[in-house]
């Protein structure tokens, strides 16, 4: 059975940190892609960033320099490193992993940025 464990979100003040992890099994996890995904209030589920098999990394113009996008094919796991993060960061983020046409997701936590 395949499972993507995501780490606790939770709330954070602005220009605060949080260090997001994903832990997966039932997978070959050095064969995915691994991304992560947010989905705001009122808004369209979107990608945030994510990392290739080979460790290239893309994120999007939003998150550029605050967030990063990390992986660690030994532990099965991805992470996202967020700073400075500002309340328009506030959202359900999810992991996902992809291989070609298949697709697993995480359970997706809340991530709060208020004072």
């Amino acid at each position: 059975q395949v499972q993507l464990v995501e780490s606790e979100g939770g709330l954070v003040q602005p220009g605060g940190s949080l260090r997001r992890s994903c832990a997966a099994c039932g997978i070959m996890f050095s064969w995915y892609t691994m991304a992560w995904y947010r989905q705001a209030p009122g808004k369209q589920h979107a990608l945030v960033a994510d990392i290739t098999t080979g460790g290239r990394t893309n994120d999007v113009d939003s998150v550029k320099g605050r967030f990063t996008i990390s992986r660690d094919n030994a532990k099965s796991t991805v992470y996202l490193q967020m700073n400075s993060l500002k309340p328009e960061d506030t959202a359900v983020y999810f992991c996902n992993s992809n291989l070609r046409a298949t697709d697993y997701w995480g359970q997706g936590t809340q991530v709060t940025v208020s004072s």
